[in-house]
């Protein structure tokens, strides 16, 4: 019976409820909100909703429940000792502006469900309820259980999984509905850390000027997250053999020479230079154009003192258009997953307080994280910098043998009639919270990629057939 079963004809048969049900849930404006966070709800009352909303859809499909203190929250069914998880997410980015229509009314425009959510994540989350719910209407024998997971943080810190499997078991196999198809089963090791020299630092190697200087650099900042590229640079300098009208008229000729825009403000006591670069993400550094390596290598071309000067010279020689680490001697390029990727995200310099250079670098598995990270510390070390990691999360690759995956590939090519590739990324999915987890969907090939930007949208009919591929999948990885 199970072998003739036409799973998107039975999740065609759910298609009006499905519709309704997703809509629901994205009315629920889950961003996070602080201000209304509390016992329950660490994260703010709207995901607190959110959550609740997928708990009790699932719940009134039969299967068990549990909430973890707001961080997560659980639906399961089937029996057996082996655990199949599909891990999502409630909460969302903010809207921002520039709907076309509103971002919390869902509504289907030109048959696209649109609303902050449809593809990130809340759209597949409902799809992999509905998903579950149809294998459980349909009566069908399972050995293993199948747990639903539902994450309340995915979009800043990961908390909620954190907290989640402190306590709650660990799954033998799943996978997340929050990428792309057909299979996502390696992503890079990704590091936040800071190279940073503080006041007292520079002081105690007891630098001094030798001789007069163009001008003094007062401040300089760009970007605001370590994984984009900064799209804006500002740099404040205090004139001195120059004037400010002859630093500003340098930075114009500088403009119109490379092509790259810019703006300046001038008085007698200062000058202010702006920058304008192209953000993107901060896996692919090099198809952006970053605002403060460019301006700083402007700046130089000026004689200034000897503090910037060490932090310019840093920079213009290991990170100006450096999107692989080559100038670190920490470049390394992998088969299976590419290469490692640098991307300068956020660049602080105070002159008499914390100068800075933070960086987001994505490693494959074949350079430990141990090796390259050595080697920067050496460089930094040597320009009076030290290394402060924020984050790291290893790099995480399934065999492309494991049943996991090929069962995957095989649900894939039966519903698409399409070859199920399998891709190795830099970007950082809850894949990577399983110990054996991949990213399986929703995104089609050559469907635009609407998450995080206005006007997000899923396709209804690709929500629908997601549904029937993720029915078929939990099918065969729990029979």
């Amino acid at each position: 019976m199970t072998k003739n079963i036409d799973w998107l004809k039975e999740a065609n048969a759910r298609k009006a409820e499905l519709i309704a049900a997703t809509q629901g849930f994205l009315r629920i404006k889950s961003v996070l909100d602080p201000e209304t966070a509390r016992e329950g709800a660490p994260f703010g009352e709207g995901i607190r909703q959110a959550l609740d909303y997928a708990l009790e859809v699932c719940r009134q499909a039969g299967m068990q429940v549990k909430d973890v203190d707001g961080y997560a929250g659980h639906a399961e069914f089937g029996s057996g000792d082996e655990l199949i998880g599909i891990l999502s997410h409630v909460d969302v980015v903010p809207e921002g502006e520039g709907w076309s229509s509103p971002p919390y009314a869902a509504e289907i425009v030109d048959g696209k469900l649109v609303a902050r959510g449809a593809i990130d994540d809340k759209g597949p989350t409902m799809a992999a309820i509905f998903a579950a719910r149809l294998v459980l209407e349909l009566g069908l024998p399972l050995s293993k259980r199948v747990r639903l997971i539902f994450g309340t943080d995915e979009e800043s810190s990961w908390q909620c999984v954190e907290r989640y499997f402190a306590s709650e078991e660990m799954p033998a196999m799943g996978f997340t509905p929050d990428a792309d198809f057909p299979l996502i089963y390696a992503e890079k090791g990704l590091t936040d850390l800071a190279l940073r020299q503080s006041w007292d630092q520079y002081a105690a190697q007891h630098l001094v000027d030798s001789a007069p200087i163009d001008g003094k650099l007062v401040a300089f900042s760009a970007g605001r997250r370590m994984n984009m590229v900064p799209d804006k640079a500002e740099a404040i300098l205090q004139p001195s053999v120059l004037t400010a009208a002859q630093i500003a008229e340098r930075y114009r000729r500088y403009l119109q020479q490379t092509g790259l825009s810019g703006e300046v403000q001038s008085g007698e006591e200062q000058v202010v230079l702006h920058m304008e670069g192209r953000s993107v993400h901060g896996m692919d550094p090099g198809k952006g154009v970053n605002a403060g390596t460019e301006l700083l290598h402007f700046l130089a071309t000026l004689k200034l003192d000897a503090r910037a000067e060490q932090y310019i010279g840093f920079a213009d020689r290991y990170l100006y258009r450096q999107h692989g680490g080559e100038a670190l001697d920490i470049a390394h390029h992998d088969e299976e997953m590419g290469a490692l990727t640098l991307n300068t995200g956020v660049l602080q310099y105070e002159a008499e307080g914390d100068a800075s250079f933070r960086l987001n670098i994505r490693y494959p598995h074949s350079q430990s994280f141990e090796q390259w990270s050595a080697v920067l510390e050496k460089h930094g070390e040597e320009a009076g910098f030290s290394l402060e990691v924020a984050e790291h999360l290893p790099p995480h690759r399934v065999d492309p043998q494991h049943p996991l995956v090929t069962t995957l590939q095989r649900v894939y090519t039966e519903q698409t009639g399409e070859e199920a590739k399998i891709i190795a990324i830099g970007g950082a999915t809850y894949g990577r919270s399983l110990d054996v987890g991949v990213a399986f969907g929703p995104l089609f090939p050559g469907r635009p990629d609407s998450a995080h930007q206005r006007d997000e949208h899923i396709l209804v009919d690709d929500l629908v057939r997601v549904t029937a591929i993720y029915a078929q999948a939990i099918y065969e990885l729990a029979k």
